[in-house]
């Protein structure tokens, strides 16, 4: 059984982990904003089909949240 101070502990170290998770997601999604043309989006997209689906699916996920706020950035099919 975990004493309480093993356990403010153990919370304290989740709520780091998401705290920087959520800062790295920012950040990513800060510098993705800036591929803001349809010509830097379309270099992104070239960059990004060099690589497997399962290792871009958090950027393509982004991408696909700022092109809903930005219409004119919408991204042609993989």
């Amino acid at each position: 059984m975990k004493t309480p101070a093993r356990q403010f502990t153990s919370v304290r170290e989740r709520l780091r982990a998401r705290r920087a998770a959520h800062q790295r997601q920012v950040r990513l999604e800060r510098e993705l904003a800036g591929y803001d043309t349809p010509a830097a989006r379309h270099e992104l997209d070239a960059i990004l089909s060099r690589y497997p689906a399962e290792q871009t699916r958090e950027i393509e996920r982004i991408l696909v949240k700022q092109a809903v706020r930005q219409p004119n950035l919408t991204r042609p099919p993989r």
